[in-house]
């Protein structure tokens, strides 16, 4: 890709961010839709993805007006699931996945997210609940700039496989999403309105 093309998609993607957490701002202003969307939510994951019993899923700590997975979390945990969160390991590296239970402490960790302490165990999830700024209907996400997702998702399908789940607001859909070849396709979009299977 020509380095005008990188600058290109980079100013593409910082506008569409910038668009997003506007979008997504507004939506979540009414705080009994944001709770029964959350609620929804849980219903639909718990319906419609596939999870091998035992098999531990990785959520996230929900920073701003992202969708709140705590809920859903819960359930997993109650279900059997071995439930983790996100912890970033460095610049440019995967991210590695801490033990959570319900009631566990958490410590701050940057930009407003929680993570698990450093003593938890680290798992390997099979199926990943990723937030998410915007997303298409192909399969592609606008998360915050990072690249952890991409790296990470490109790490654990390369060792064996994971199920990629975007939760969002279905008022974060756009049309589409920039992206090149760096970008990891999602399987599944979750919203409080559908589950939406990638083909």
């Amino acid at each position: 890709m020509a380095k005008a093309d990188v600058v290109s998609l980079d100013a593409q993607k910082t506008f569409l961010r910038d668009q997003a957490k506007r979008r997504r701002a507004q939506v979540t202003g009414d705080e009994a839709k944001v709770r029964e969307a959350a609620g929804a939510l849980g219903v639909r994951v718990l319906d419609s993805i596939d999870m091998p019993e035992g098999c531990a899923v990785s959520a996230y700590w929900p920073i701003g007006s992202e969708l709140d997975p705590r809920a859903l979390m819960r359930r997993l945990h109650e279900r059997g699931h071995p439930v983790c969160l996100p912890v970033v390991a460095g610049t440019g590296r995967p991210l590695v996945f801490r033990a959570w239970a319900p009631g566990d402490t958490l410590e701050p960790a940057g930009f407003g997210t929680q993570v698990p302490t450093a003593g938890q165990p680290e798992l390997t999830p099979r199926v990943l609940l990723v937030p998410m700024l915007a997303f298409d209907r192909d399969g592609y996400r606008l998360g915050y700039g990072g690249g952890f997702y991409d790296r990470t998702l490109g790490k654990l399908r390369a060792e064996g496989g994971v199920t990629a789940v975007g939760l969002a607001f279905a008022a974060q859909e756009v049309p589409a999403v920039p992206r090149d070849a760096s970008d990891q396709r999602l399987d599944w979009i979750v919203t409080e309105s559908e589950a939406i299977a990638i083909e």
